[in-house]
């Protein structure tokens, strides 16, 4: 892919290095000279610019971009930005930083944003994962809503343990797309069982999650959690 990155701070250069990492093409438009600096991340394309205009934005061939990941500090330029690269660019995917929690409301399909990535939830979310079992926890959200990436950790009290994933009645709008057991990643297959100790990542609309919940936990398990906040 080729991935046009708005903001060369340290969160900007993180994203651009593990893309790099992974194969891709990445520029990085910065405005600030002082914070162009090439050999942070040589390998990137750098580009002296003010991401928020269009002029700059043609000039650095942003239409030929497959991902465009407005990264900056300012929720504002990240929005803007967010909005010509969808609008202007029809640029197939944008991910955009929400820096502070009460501007994400903000960050939706119509400001031109496919994925807002909030620290603050981000965060939330991995201290949930961490010491969550027999519930269901929200890791990250896909297009403004319509698909949920889930996770649930195994009681060994939960209705499925030992038997096989085929045996799972998962609603509709759910996938289970890895098993993590210790220290593997498992891809699941039909004949895998579960066991106690898993923790079983979804894909699912949010319409499903509760369904998802009651399945993997029981059917009592939704109200026993909704009782419990």
């Amino acid at each position: 892919m080729r991935v046009a990155i708005a903001g060369a701070g340290n969160v900007g250069r993180s994203i651009a290095q593990e893309l790099i990492d992974n194969g891709h093409q990445v520029m990085l438009i910065e405005r600030q000279p002082k914070m162009l600096r090439p050999d942070r991340v040589p390998d990137a394309e750098w580009v002296l610019a003010d991401a928020c205009e269009l002029t700059s934005l043609e000039e650095a061939d942003v239409a030929g971009c497959d991902v465009v990941v407005a990264a900056t500090g300012d929720d504002k330029t990240n929005l803007v930005l967010s909005l010509l690269a969808k609008t202007e660019f029809a640029v197939p995917r944008v991910v955009a930083r929400v820096n502070r929690a009460e501007n994400e409301w903000l960050f939706t399909e119509q400001w031109g944003v496919d994925v807002a990535v909030s620290k603050p939830r981000v965060m939330a979310a991995l201290v949930e994962e961490a010491v969550t079992v027999g519930d269901l926890v929200r890791l990250m959200t896909f297009r403004q809503g319509e698909a949920n990436l889930v996770e649930i950790t195994l009681p060994p009290t939960a209705p499925y343990v030992g038997q096989p994933i085929h045996a799972v009645p998962l609603p509709r709008d759910s996938a289970l797309v890895a098993i993590l057991r210790g220290k593997r990643v498992l891809v699941p297959s039909p004949d895998d069982p579960i066991e106690a100790g898993d923790e079983l990542i979804f894909v699912c609309t949010a319409e499903v999650e509760d369904d998802v919940r009651a399945v993997i936990l029981g059917a009592d398990s939704v109200e026993r959690t909704r009782g419990s906040r």
